[in-house]
C-alpha cells in the first residue's frame, strides 16, 4: 500500500516536530515544511527513525508564491496530499490593547490567520482534485480559540478566526471527502510557551506559573485525527495540562 502524504507547517519545532514525528510512526510519508531549513531537517530525521519518511522543504506561509512552490514540489515530488496539519504560527508581546503595534499585530495576522488561509486553500484544491480526491486538514486551534488570555489581543483574534476557516473548510468540504478538524491545545511545552512555567498573565492581571504537558502527547493526537477515515471527523479537540487554569478562567 502507498504511503499516505502529510504536509507539516511549523514542523522545526514543538507541536509541529512532534506531530510530523508521532506521523512517522504510523508509517506516513511526512514533508516537514518551515522558515529554518536545519530544524527541518532534523524533524526529517526524526520522522525517518520513526518509521515513516520524511523531508524538509523551506516555506514563509505568509508569502503566496512561497507557498504555491511549496504545492507544487509536493505535486511533483508525491502526485498527492493526504493532510495538512497546518500548525504554523506566531506570537506577539504580551501587552495591553492600547499599546499593540500594529506591525506586531500585522505578523500574527499574516502568519496565523493569511498563512493558515493560504495552506488550507492550496490544500483544499489539489485534495479536490486529485484521484482518488479527498483528504484532511488540520489547523491548529489553541485554546485562545475558545478563551483569551489578558494582554494577547492579536493572538487570541488570529486563533478565533482559525475556528471560522475550520467550519467553513468541513462544510464546503463534504462534497469532495475532505474532512477539516481543528486542535486546541493548552500549555504543550514547546520554546513559544516556555514562559508560562515560571509566570503567565492570569484574568486578574497577576501572573503565575501553569502546569504543562509534553509535546509529544499533542502530536500523539494530531496523528489519532489523521489516521481516521474522511467519513469521520473530529471538527473540535481540546487537548491541555489537566491542570492548567482553564476552565472557568476569566
Amino acid at each position: 500500500m502507498s504511503r499516505r502524504i502529510a504536509l507539516v507547517t511549523g514542523a522545526g519545532s514543538g507541536v509541529g516536530q512532534a506531530a510530523a514525528a508521532a506521523l512517522g510512526a504510523d508509517g506516513w510519508t511526512v514533508v516537514a515544511a518551515g522558515r529554518r531549513l536545519d530544524r527541518l531537517s532534523v524533524t526529517a530525521r526524526l520522522v525517518d527513525e520513526a518509521g515513516g519518511s520524511g523531508s524538509a522543504v523551506a516555506v514563509d506561509v505568509a508569502d503566496p508564491e512561497s507557498v504555491a512552490d511549496l504545492f507544487e514540489r509536493i505535486r511533483r515530488d508525491h502526485g498527492r496530499l493526504d493532510l495538512l496539519f497546518n500548525n504554523a504560527g506566531v506570537a506577539s508581546p504580551s501587552v495591553p490593547v492600547e499599546e499593540v503595534r500594529l506591525d506586531d499585530w500585522q505578523r500574527v495576522i499574516d502568519v496565523n490567520v493569511t498563512g493558515s488561509f493560504l495552506c488550507a486553500r492550496a490544500a483544499f484544491a489539489a485534495m479536490k482534485d486529485q484521484d482518488p480526491s479527498g483528504g484532511r486538514i488540520i489547523n491548529n486551534g489553541s485554546v485562545a480559540a475558545q478563551v483569551p488570555r489578558l494582554y494577547a489581543t492579536a493572538y487570541t483574534v488570529s486563533k478565533h478566526a482559525i475556528t471560522g476557516l475550520t467550519k467553513s473548510l468541513a462544510l464546503e468540504g463534504r462534497a469532495f471527502g475532505i474532512a477539516c478538524g481543528q486542535i486546541d491545545i493548552g500549555n504543550a511545552r514547546t520554546d513559544m510557551t516556555a514562559q508560562t512555567s515560571s509566570g503567565a498573565y492570569q484574568a486578574d492581571g497577576t501572573l503565575a506559573a501553569e502546569h504543562t504537558f509534553d509535546a509529544a502527547h499533542a502530536g500523539r493526537a494530531v496523528a489519532h485525527m489523521a489516521d481516521l477515515p474522511c467519513d469521520t471527523n473530529v471538527l473540535s479537540m481540546t487537548v491541555m495540562a489537566s491542570g492548567m487554569p482553564f476552565v472557568g478562567r476569566g
